[in-house]
């Protein structure tokens, strides 16, 4: 048996924390300063908020403000929900949680499948009777046996991470981290950490990253707290100062719009593997600029991936919602563009029927290519590719001496130049590996499957 496999654990609860940190590489392309990401979407309830769902709990317990059989009310935007119902599922307690109607379906559902009840309220302002943390507050009023979890005030939040969060990032960096990113919903996460790892080296830089049309940023840097603006961005931001986040602790606080935010989540999880939501896309983008402007190979930079992406799969993971809300810019890429931007000025290669095998695996070998389409009077009449006649001349030798005319394949489909890639796209099957396009009367170029890849990779 191998020693370092973890052992059985008493609960799900002995589960949350200790979760990776992982290495950009992508997204973080032609940056010297490494970015680590601290993958809080690992925990056992697939967000950061598992951390202060338990300890929570835990300091009513201790306080004896929750009893046996109580409940547990809290105005939430879904993942400290998660958080408070798995612990109170394995200490015995009730939850209602309140929700904003602009979450996602997927956090709703997901709080009913933990037995939890879930009010689902108009998305207003702070003074509004109907906003969302009124709402929880009214519902303790009205029982004497429920606690309100108050994550925005409740300084179990900050102290949980303080406990666990900080001193993970200080060990897995060895104590070289050079700043820390995180989003701010309630504070709790960035005023934690940030007390923790200030006090091993007060130069430890904290930057907080928040939505256009959050407060946070002008209260920190003026005092003054404006009127908030609508933002899609879930889980941060705020139109108030939690009574948890110290923005002493924060060095300095950077906002970065819906769009970049969710496309930047999109592309965590195309191209690093890390299925994550929008929050973590916005403080990627953040930690990104910092890395950037700090351009030091022996420093690190450490980003806060706070949920899991299943949380969002009908919105910023669904092309029609990113659509719908104008995220994703209408594809606008034509035949030529590609053309244009492909490494080669070879030109066109082409053959004719009648060269022989053997001629044409030649000129394949001399330009690096695989596939050829066979031309008469700039018409595609075959193709031929580099796999297929290599192993027919395996099986049969003469076959080398043979015109193409005898063992080519299907032709290519030809577009004009001016056609949309989205059309052009959908002409690759199985069976067909390349597109001709015609310019001025003339086939004078091909894309190929990797053209079209590098086109959809947006390279």
């Amino acid at each position: 048996m191998n020693s370092a496999l973890p052992q059985p654990c008493d609960s799900i609860l002995d589960c949350i924390g200790n979760t990776p940190m992982v290495r950009l590489n992508k997204v973080s392309a032609g940056i010297r300063t490494q970015v680590l990401a601290k993958c809080e979407f690992m925990n056992p309830g697939s967000s950061i908020k598992d951390r202060i769902g338990l300890a929570i709990i835990e300091e009513a317990e201790r306080s004896g403000k929750l009893k046996p059989g109580g409940i547990i009310v809290e105005g939430t935007s879904g993942n400290t929900g998660v958080g408070l119902a798995i612990a109170a599922s394995i200490r015995g307690y009730r939850c209602i949680f309140t929700i904003p109607d602009k979450m996602s379906t997927e956090k709703v559902k997901l709080l009913k499948a933990f037995g939890a009840e879930v009010i689902v309220t108009p998305t207003v302002g702070v003074h509004h009777p109907e906003y969302y943390v009124s709402v929880a507050k009214r519902i303790v009023e009205e029982n004497e046996t429920a606690i309100l979890a108050n994550q925005f005030y409740n300084e179990a939040n900050p102290l949980a991470h303080y406990r666990s969060t900080g001193p993970e990032i200080w060990e897995q960096t060895a104590g070289k981290i050079t700043a820390l990113v995180g989003g701010m919903g309630t504070g709790g996460t960035m005023t934690g950490c940030a007390r923790f790892l200030k006090e091993k080296n007060p130069a430890v830089r904290i930057v907080g990253a928040d939505p256009v049309g959050s407060v946070l940023k002008s209260a920190k840097e003026t005092g003054v707290i404006p009127e908030g603006q609508p933002y899609k961005v879930e889980g941060i931001g705020g139109d108030k100062v939690p009574g948890v986040l110290d923005l002493k602790l924060i060095n300095e606080i950077r906002e970065v719009g819906d769009k970049e935010s969710f496309i930047m989540a999109r592309r965590l999880a195309r191209e690093e593997g890390l299925f994550v939501g929008g929050s973590s896309g916005l403080a990627t983008v953040t930690a990104l600029e910092i890395a950037r402007e700090i351009d030091d190979p022996d420093a690190i930079v450490v980003v806060i991936l706070a949920d899991t992406g299943e949380r969002y799969l009908s919105k910023l993971h669904s092309d029609e919602w990113m659509t719908e809300n104008r995220f994703l810019d209408p594809d606008t890429t034509r035949a030529r563009d590609v053309l244009a931007r492909k490494r080669t000025n070879a030109g066109l290669l082409a053959t004719t029927p009648d060269r022989t095998v053997k001629q044409v695996l030649a000129t394949m070998n001399e330009h690096g290519i695989t596939q050829m389409p066979v031309l008469v009077d700039q018409e595609c009449v075959g193709s031929v590719h580099e796999s297929a006649l290599m192993a027919r001349a395996i099986e049969n030798r003469g076959v080398l001496d043979q015109a193409i005319l005898s063992v080519m394949d299907v032709p290519y489909p030809v577009v004009f130049e001016s056609e949309p890639m989205s059309h052009v796209a959908k002409l690759f099957t199985r069976q067909n590996e390349a597109v001709l396009v015609r310019r001025a009367g003339r086939i004078d170029g091909i894309i190929t499957r990797f053209d079209v890849i590098q086109h959809l990779s947006g390279r």
